[in-house]
């Protein structure tokens, strides 16, 4: 099987709905991670203070054939196309382990789509 990772930084209100979304798109499972992370405008501060935005990534490891689908999932979910809510991007898996309790539901729903 070949494999991508999406990673998702959503605003904090649409979290679950994306992570609802990319599950209902095929996702078989996320891992939340904690990030913070300047975009192209300056951070705000307050009398010096720096003013972060902590968001929290999402992390989905999926299949090839249906990662397209989970990031337009998560593009609506995550009203990304609205400033300041979020970016999504995929990258290619060379090499993915530890998958055995996931096997199974990956498996059906590449025979539900493809036979």
């Amino acid at each position: 099987m070949r494999f991508k990772v999406i990673l998702a930084l959503v605003n904090e209100k649409y979290q679950d709905n994306v992570i609802e979304a990319a599950k209902s798109a095929g996702a078989t499972g996320v891992t939340i991670l904690n990030a913070r992370g300047e975009g192209i405008h300056a951070q705000k501060s307050f009398m010096g203070l720096t003013m972060e935005v902590q968001r929290d990534m999402l992390l989905f490891l999926v299949e090839d054939f249906i990662a397209s689908n989970i990031m337009e999932a998560i593009y609506d979910a995550g009203h990304l196309s609205e400033h300041g809510n979020g970016i999504a991007f995929s990258l290619a898996v060379d090499r993915a382990i530890g998958l055995e309790s996931q096997m199974p539901t990956m498996e059906k729903d590449a025979k539900d789509r493809y036979f």
